[in-house]
């Protein structure tokens, strides 16, 4: 077995990896700032996965701008459908008087955004985190704007460097 702890990739081109992860830092910043709010933690991490795709990945097909915006659009929907499907109806009682079952439907809401994103073409893996967050946190229309912001804003920056991106990832 062959392990090592620093990727050989990196010790070849390290300018690569450090402009890179430079332009995610100015590029996440740059949205927050005009965004001007964060949210619940588990939705921020979500994004926080989607710019590592879109900056150490950006030739796989999870940083397709279409996969960005409409993967997280499909955990919003889902989210939203599992948050009000289990505590805004007859099953909310349910859901919220029998402790052990508390989490499920974050679970559903996970499971459901994937089969989603897989049946659309939608497939963004950090985006069943936003589904968990809408579900776990609560949700509000700011929280979905901000992520929605944040997603259209992260693949218009990622399609416009593009062209400038490696793979980082082996």
């Amino acid at each position: 077995m062959n392990i090592h702890l620093v990727d050989r990739t990196f010790l070849k081109k390290p300018k690569h990896y450090l402009l890179q992860s430079l332009l995610a830092v100015i590029a996440v910043a740059v949205i927050l700032y005009f965004v001007e709010t964060i949210t619940q933690a588990a939705i921020v991490a979500a994004l926080g996965a989607s710019s590592f795709i879109v900056f150490a990945m950006p030739k796989t097909v999870a940083a397709e701008p279409r996969r960005l915006i409409g993967g997280h659009i499909t955990g919003i929907i889902c989210g939203l459908a599992c948050y009000y499907g289990c505590y805004h109806t007859p099953a909310a009682g349910f859901f919220e008087s029998v402790e052990m079952f508390h989490w499920l439907p974050a679970a559903f809401a996970v499971g459901l955004s994937i089969l989603l994103m897989t049946f659309f073409n939608f497939e963004h893996p950090p985006a069943a985190g936003t589904a968990l967050g809408i579900v776990t946190t609560g949700w509000s229309l700011e929280t979905v704007i901000f992520i929605v912001a944040f997603a259209v804003s992260l693949a218009i920056i990622g399609a416009l460097l593009k062209k400038y991106l490696q793979n980082l990832c082996t």
